[in-house]
């Protein structure tokens, strides 16, 4: 019972990266990598912040200012400097690792008896691992309802429409490159806050624990769209939570069939596979079916 409900508050903590890449992926259609970036700079950020003596609740807040830099510094490569999306989320994302070794001076750094937003006096109370699906739960709420607010005013609306169509958003006086910039900054500001909890979950912070991060955030967005089918914004917006516990949910199941924690990279990239070839395997059966029971398809 213990893992399922570390599982759960890993899949709420994680969700903040499904939810951030979900901005620029899904909303305004930009393959984003630096978030392998963000996160371990925002994890970088809050925990040599809170080493130094730094209330972690402002560390967070740096964290999350970090962040939304890099985010920015990324749009304007691609916006100014007309450098390709991806290639621009490489470069950005290349460069947050020289920054993240000048931040914390070593390539790790531990929070052993520092205070962190995870063990208040309130969260002390709870039992084991209620700590990380109370925080989880609490800041995953309070993201949701601030996305799908600022996704319903007009500001928002323009932010869609430079995703779906940005010649037409244009044509309607909507600043598209000021549109990507905002985007990229809320979106890596959210994945940096990602990085910062889940730092604070596990007691330290690592140069190299950003990598494999933008799997898990697609696995987060297309297990939810998988599993939930149509739906509207805001709903998808939650499918992206559930997704991400979904998926925490099965790397716990494959651990208990005995697999190493060494394989989490490769089972993450297989289950993304699969889940992203449900749609197509769904077409194969359904034309399959006439022919199993003895019926021709119509010409």
């Amino acid at each position: 019972m213990n893992l399922i409900v570390s599982s759960i508050g890993q899949g709420l903590l994680w969700a903040l990266l499904g939810l951030g890449l979900y901005l620029t992926f899904r909303i305004l259609d930009f393959c984003d990598m630096t978030v392998e970036g963000t996160f371990p700079l925002g994890a970088a950020t809050a925990v040599t912040a809170i080493a130094n003596g730094i209330n972690p609740f402002l560390a967070t807040l740096l964290a999350i200012g970090a962040g939304m830099i890099a985010g920015l510094i990324t749009g304007l490569l691609y916006t100014k400097g007309k450098i390709p999306s991806l290639l621009a989320g490489i470069l950005t994302m290349t460069a947050i690792y020289s920054v993240d070794l000048r931040i914390m001076g070593k390539s790790n750094i531990s929070l052993l008896g520092k205070p962190t937003l995870f063990n208040g006096n309130f969260l002390r109370q709870l039992p084991q691992f209620f700590d990380s699906v109370t925080v989880g739960l609490i800041v995953i709420i309070i993201v949701t309802i601030l996305m799908m607010i600022f996704l319903a005013t007009d500001y928002g609306q323009a932010f869609i429409a430079t995703g779906d169509n940005p010649t037409m958003a244009k044509s309607l006086g909507i600043h598209t490159d000021k549109m990507i910039n905002v985007g990229l900054m809320v979106s890596n500001g959210m994945v940096a806050l990602c990085g910062a909890l889940v730092a604070q979950s596990n007691g330290y912070a690592d140069v190299n624990m950003g990598i494999g991060t933008i799997v898990i955030a697609l696995a987060s967005i297309i297990i939810g769209e998988v599993a939930f089918g149509d739906l509207t914004l805001n709903q998808r917006l939650v499918a992206v939570t559930l997704g991400s516990i979904i998926y925490r949910l099965i790397l716990l199941a494959v651990l208990q069939l005995g697999f190493s924690a060494n394989d989490l990279n490769l089972i993450s990239s297989i289950v993304l596979a699969i889940c992203m070839m449900l749609p197509q395997l769904e077409k194969v059966v359904n034309l399959k079916k006439p022919i199993l029971k003895g019926v021709q398809p119509h010409e």
